[in-house]
């Protein structure tokens, strides 16, 4: 008990006198859905957020997909030095959520969204989708899916529990080896930090993507068990916003202003890797 609270005060001591990480970042979570461009975050307002942030790639995926157009053909987004990596989200109303991974014509939709591309280039990975239950990664849908990704080399946006992690994975002719999955929130409410790192073992193009994570932080700052996995695996981590509801986007700014505080208190080769560098080298972005 006693070596653990030392650690914590080492933690909290070195992570006082850090300053706040000042490089670019990568949001490789960021919904722009028809709530914010159809209410109060139209193009400039969510451009605007962005650029203060230092914001300057984005993940971005949408429901409906008209959101990622809109941020991808805009020259408004380009003159802010913003890059849109387009994913093809699986939903088109709030409908689909509970449902996607059994109806065909998601599958149909998803062959026609890659067939159409986007301003931005062509799009570059599917999701995020949400499966409550991981039995449902069993569902015929999500099984063509995940193929498909593997056989277009589209990356994954997932947030789903540890066990269907690995049933996602089991539908890949790889079997998880070859697949680039991005676990949304990096198994929000659910796994221990020792089956994250047994799960990034298994599955060596796993990434943890860092939005929404209870237990994640302490005062501010990475709690200890959380940053001796982020300085173990500093290649395997990435940030985002997860702008799913308008409160979110309003909340951008701190949001991202709490990433760069605890990315400020790890040594500075690490923060920018999970900053910028891991999620653009999975999409071949050059450095800013």
């Amino acid at each position: 008990m006693r070596t653990g609270l030392a650690v914590l005060f080492a933690c909290v001591a070195t992570a006082a006198m850090a300053s706040d990480y000042g490089g670019p970042l990568f949001d490789a979570h960021l919904h722009y859905n028809v709530e914010a461009y159809e209410g109060p975050h139209p193009l400039p307002d969510a451009l605007a957020r962005l650029q203060r942030n230092g914001v300057r790639a984005i993940l971005a995926n949408s429901r409906p997909n008209d959101g990622t157009q809109r941020l991808a053909q805009a020259p408004e987004t380009r003159r802010a030095g913003v890059t849109v990596v387009p994913f093809v989200r699986l939903y088109r109303t709030r409908a689909d959520y509970d449902n996607w991974f059994r109806d065909e014509s998601i599958y149909a939709m998803v062959q026609s969204e890659l067939a159409r591309g986007t301003a931005a280039g062509p799009y570059r990975g599917l999701g995020e989708f949400h499966l409550y239950e991981a039995r449902n990664a069993d569902g015929p849908v999500a099984r063509r899916l995940m193929a498909l990704a593997e056989e277009k080399d589209l990356a994954v946006l997932a947030h789903v529990d540890d066990e269907a992690v690995d049933l996602l994975m089991a539908h890949t002719p790889s079997r998880g080896a070859r697949v680039r999955l991005i676990w949304a929130h990096t198994g929000i409410g659910g796994p221990s930090v020792g089956r994250v790192e047994q799960l990034l073992q298994r599955y060596p193009r796993l990434l943890g993507e860092l939005s929404y994570r209870p237990g994640l932080t302490c005062d501010g700052f990475l709690c200890p068990e959380w940053r001796a996995l982020l300085l173990k695996y500093p290649d395997r981590f990435v940030v985002g916003s997860d702008t799913w509801i308008n409160q979110r986007w309003d909340s951008y700014d701190q949001t991202m202003q709490g990433y760069r505080r605890w990315l400020g208190a790890l040594p500075p080769e690490v923060a920018r890797r999970i900053a910028w560098d891991n999620a653009a080298s999975l999409f071949g972005l050059k450095a800013p």
